[in-house]
């Protein structure tokens, strides 16, 4: 009985620091397709990508402060240039994909590839052994992930093939920068200097994009208030609570975690945006909730 009274905190207290703040990420990533839906109908994908990305880098980068800067000066630069590279090519990739196949084929095919190419990472570089009940719960999130899609009343974009392929290729920077800010952070650098340098390396990248492609997407109130909120909220505050987790939680079980974005967009397309999900989209839901609590209560 004293053996479990003491591994109870320990559990909660691993919960708290680990998953917990990867959900709240989660979260937080799910009112992008929402929020991108009130900005100008001339707006590109790319410039609502370079927006988010782009400024709300440049916040985290001023949030590391001295931090961030010792990680720029730190002899580890080409694993934050991997990093950075892979931040600027996820939103452009991300934002395409739901622009040319759909928001729901282009996040299933996103966030539904992401813990596959994270176990694959996971394997080849760093040897870890993915266990039974990790697999199990991303099968039945992915699953859960298809039922949205095929539950839902949204139809196929212009170009289901491309916009797919641009998934898989946002599927796998997510990968890429998750994994290099956590081995950063396992090397002894802390969440805000790390995510604040490679969002802040991202940034001058994205930036130029969004001077080229942000007129009609800054030209207007809406489009404007619409960056704001994307720069600020899911992409600043949400890659805080997403860098303070990844310490102390390994990549592939970050990016099963980061499944509940599609929930909660799908939960905010039906309250409102005014779409409608059938009895399948509703199940998938719920087996994605099963697999979040599968993953983020494993040993």
């Amino acid at each position: 009985m004293s053996n479990e009274l003491l591994t109870a905190p320990s559990a909660a207290r691993t919960f708290v620091s680990g998953p917990l703040p990867v959900l709240l990420a989660s979260a937080l990533w799910g009112t992008t397709g929402t929020a991108a839906s009130f900005a100008p109908a001339a707006a590109s994908p790319l410039s609502i990508g370079a927006a988010t990305m782009g400024v709300g880098g440049l916040l985290l980068l001023a949030l590391g402060g001295p931090s961030a800067l010792a990680v720029l000066r730190s002899g580890r630069i080409g694993l934050l240039l991997v990093g950075a590279l892979a931040v600027a090519v996820y939103p452009l990739a991300f934002y395409s994909s739901m622009a040319l196949a759909g928001v729901a084929i282009g996040t299933v095919v996103t966030l539904g590839s992401a813990p596959v190419f994270a176990a694959i990472l996971e394997r080849l570089l760093d040897g870890v052994r993915l266990d039974g009940r990790w697999a199990l719960a991303a099968a039945v999130s992915v699953l859960g992930l298809l039922l949205i899609t095929g539950g839902g009343e949204t139809g196929a974009g212009s170009d289901v093939v491309l916009g797919a392929l641009l998934g898989l290729l946002g599927g796998a920077a997510y990968v890429v920068y998750s994994w290099a800010a956590g081995r950063m952070m396992r090397g002894g650098h802390g969440s805000r200097g790390v995510m604040g340098a490679m969002f802040g390396a991202g940034a001058l990248v994205l930036l130029p994009i969004l001077a080229i492609t942000g007129g009609p997407l800054l030209g207007a109130m809406s489009g404007l208030v619409v960056a704001g909120y994307l720069a600020v909220i899911p992409m600043c505050l949400a890659y805080v609570l997403f860098g303070a987790g990844l310490r102390h939680t390994s990549t592939s079980v970050a990016t099963t975690l980061s499944l509940l974005e599609p929930v909660v967009a799908a939960l905010l397309g039906v309250l409102v945006v005014g779409e409608r999900l059938g009895v399948a989209a509703w199940c998938g839901i719920g087996l994605i909730g099963i697999g979040l609590v599968m993953v983020s209560t494993r040993r």
